[in-house]
């Protein structure tokens, strides 16, 4: 029957699968051993979903071309998973351009926060802005990181801080999540600072007391979903106290916790998420021995951010110690108006050269373990059968190519599928 499928890519010089084995996560070991296959095809079938990875001449055999209602030659290429960005805050209003220049004249990040700059910045455009204006900057935005290779992506609110803004952003993301085509994980963000006119104890009432009742009101009838839920715990934000209510108070309502932890100050917030069964922690460049032991005793990931380190000239967090004692690293952009970068294969690099990742940890990180620090390591992160087909394919015989040419993936990649369809093609590569 003709288009029984919907895609078959063949021949590739390398199929980089990452897992083989149905694994959740990887750890260094496993990071060690990424799986590759040479001279490969894939099958996605009309659902989207992987129906057959091979060899090509076995693949070749097993079905006939006539099969499939696309197919792409990848003779020469390579074909890798869709990448997981697994932090980012792409919806927001204004310019924090003027920041950068304090920044590099030795302002810190706290330092412009005290000044009325910063997230306050951001929240106060953010506040303004209409429900439109943020959508379109924000497909602008993940169209972007999608022609970068990512095909899911974690979104936070965060530039509200007040019920009404909070659910604005939200519903913004619910549109995205809909109307575009990559994938994404909401994350409720209401703690990302403490609000004017409040201090953190009254902002953590508000927030338990009305966000959330709201969110889970909003969630139940379908209106939003939001899978995830943040707190920047932070000395002079929320203290790990206020941290525990709001990060409990969303777990009460079926959220994955997923925070900001011990990035400019240690806080003990891995020992606390390890504590309260958190998915993930981001940042941790900070983080104390025991909290890393914590973490890797409570499966927790660690969402390191390598942009945010060399922009705001902050310590590296310990990716080396991390690994060693058997934390699942992810990596995230951080992409926001203080970390202006949407590119994982950038920030991959930056994870090898700063953070002394070899290329396979990093890619494993930006991939099956990025997935997991999401939650969803079962339909993302790697090329297995069942899983959803998302993948890219890139302009060179060794995949490695993608980190290695810093800056270099807007040549480099070629295709970018989500669910077995082409939803980018790069033109400056075809006209080669």
């Amino acid at each position: 029957m003709a288009g029984e499928h919907r895609l078959l890519l063949h021949n590739a010089r390398q199929l980089v699968l990452v897992c083989t084995q149905g694994e959740k996560y990887l750890l260094e070991a496993g990071m060690h051993r990424l799986a590759v296959l040479d001279n490969a095809s894939v099958v996605i079938g009309k659902d989207g979903y992987i129906k057959a990875i091979g060899h090509a001449d076995a693949i070749h055999r097993q079905f006939s071309e006539a099969l499939f209602e696309k197919r792409i030659d990848c003779s020469g290429k390579c074909i890798l998973p869709g990448l997981v960005d697994a932090h980012t805050h792409p919806v927001w209003a204004g310019d924090r351009v003027h920041e950068f220049a304090m920044k590099l004249a030795g302002a810190s990040y706290m330092d412009i926060h005290h000044a009325g700059g910063g997230i306050h910045f951001t929240v106060e455009h953010t506040q303004k802005a209409s429900e439109e204006e943020l959508f379109n900057t924000l497909k602008h935005r993940l169209l972007r990181m999608l022609r970068a290779g990512t095909t899911l992506v974690e979104c936070k609110s965060g530039y509200g801080l007040n019920l009404e803004t909070e659910l604005k952003m939200l519903r913004v993301i619910e549109r995205a999540r809909w109307l575009l085509d990559c994938n994404i994980s909401s994350t409720y963000c209401g703690a990302h600072s403490v609000p004017k006119g409040k201090d953190a104890i009254e902002a953590t009432d508000d927030i338990i007391n009305n966000h959330l009742p709201k969110l889970k009101e909003l969630n139940l009838n379908g209106e939003i979903h939001v899978n995830n839920i943040d707190v920047f715990c932070e000395k002079g934000v929320f203290d790990l106290n206020c941290t525990r209510r709001i990060l409990q108070g969303g777990k009460d309502i079926g959220l994955q916790i997923n925070f900001h932890g011990d990035e400019l100050h240690p806080m003990k917030s891995a020992e606390l998420g390890a504590e309260l069964g958190a998915q993930a922690i981001s940042h941790l460049e900070e983080i104390s021995d025991e909290g890393i032991t914590a973490m890797a005793h409570a499966k927790c990931a660690a969402i390191l951010l390598p942009t945010t380190a060399y922009m705001l000239r902050l310590k590296q967090p310990r990716a080396r110690k991390m690994l060693k004692e058997g934390v699942i690293v992810a990596l995230g952009s951080d992409f926001n108006p203080n970390a202006y970068c949407y590119s994982m294969p950038m920030v991959m690099h930056l994870a090898c050269v700063n953070m002394k990742m070899s290329m396979k940890e990093a890619l494993a990180a930006a991939t099956i373990n990025a997935a997991y620090a999401l939650g969803r390591s079962n339909t993302h992160g790697s090329i297995e059968n069942g899983k959803q087909g998302d993948l890219i394919i890139i302009n060179s015989s060794k995949w490695e190519h993608l980190i290695y040419q810093f800056g270099g993936h807007q040549e480099l990649i070629e295709y970018v599928i989500v669910k077995g369809k082409v939803v980018y093609q790069n033109e400056r590569v075809m006209g080669y």
